[in-house]
C-alpha cells in the first residue's frame, strides 16, 4: 500500500487542480467568546444552536486510505512540524478510542521536492483510514492544550500556504506477501 500510496503521491502532486475535493479553509480554534451575530446573520432559534467560529466542518474519510496536502511556507517549517509534535503529544494522551485508532494509521511526510509556489509540501498519509472520523486537527489540540492553542493557531496560519487537499482511497489490489497457512 504505501508504494502504491508514493506512486500515487508523485504523479499527484504536479497535478493537484479544483477537479480534486477541497476541505474548507481551517477555522480558528474554539475561544471562550461567540462573536454576537451582525444584523444581517440569521439569529440562531432555540433548535438551532449557535456556533463558535471553530465550528468546522470535518475533515473525513470514506476510502480505505487517505492524503491530505498542506503547503506550507518555506521559511515557516520549523512552527508547522511544531503543531505537528504538539498533535502526536495530544493523540498519545488521549483517551478517545477513536482518535487511538485514528493515531495509529496517521503519518505526516514532508516532500523532498518542493510544492506548488516553491512551498513545503506536507502529506498526511491515512493508512488505514478512520471512515468517518474527523482529522480536523484543531478539535484534539484545543482538547489537550487549551491553554496554548491561540498560540498555536497563530503559528499554522502564518505557516499555510493554503490550498490543502483531501484525497480519498480505495484499494484496487495490493501486492503484499500471504502469509502461508500454519
Amino acid at each position: 500500500m504505501r508504494r502504491l500510496l508514493a506512486a500515487l503521491f508523485v504523479g499527484t502532486v504536479a497535478g493537484l487542480s479544483a477537479a480534486v475535493q477541497q476541505p474548507p479553509a481551517p477555522q480558528p480554534p474554539p475561544t471562550s467568546q461567540v462573536p454576537a451575530p451582525t444584523p444581517t446573520e440569521p439569529q440562531p432559534t432555540p433548535a438551532e444552536p449557535a456556533q463558535t467560529p471553530a465550528a468546522a466542518p470535518p475533515r473525513s474519510f470514506t476510502g480505505d486510505a487517505g492524503l491530505i496536502f498542506f503547503p506550507v511556507k518555506i521559511d515557516k517549517t520549523a512552527d508547522f512540524e511544531a503543531i505537528m509534535a504538539k498533535l502526536k503529544e495530544a493523540l498519545a494522551a488521549s483517551t478517545d478510542p477513536v482518535k487511538r485508532e485514528q493515531a495509529a494509521g496517521w503519518r505526516v511526510f514532508k516532500a523532498a521536492e518542493p510544492g506548488p509556489n516553491n512551498t513545503a509540501l506536507y502529506v498526511f498519509l491515512i493508512d488505514p483510514a478512520v471512515k468517518g472520523g474527523d482529522y480536523a486537527f484543531w478539535k484534539t489540540l484545543y482538547e489537550a492544550f487549551p491553554a496554548e492553542v491561540q498560540q498555536l493557531y497563530r503559528l499554522y496560519t502564518a505557516a499555510s500556504a493554503g490550498g490543502q487537499t483531501l484525497l480519498n482511497l480505495q484499494l484496487v489490489q495490493s501486492f503484499a506477501p500471504i502469509a502461508a497457512p500454519r
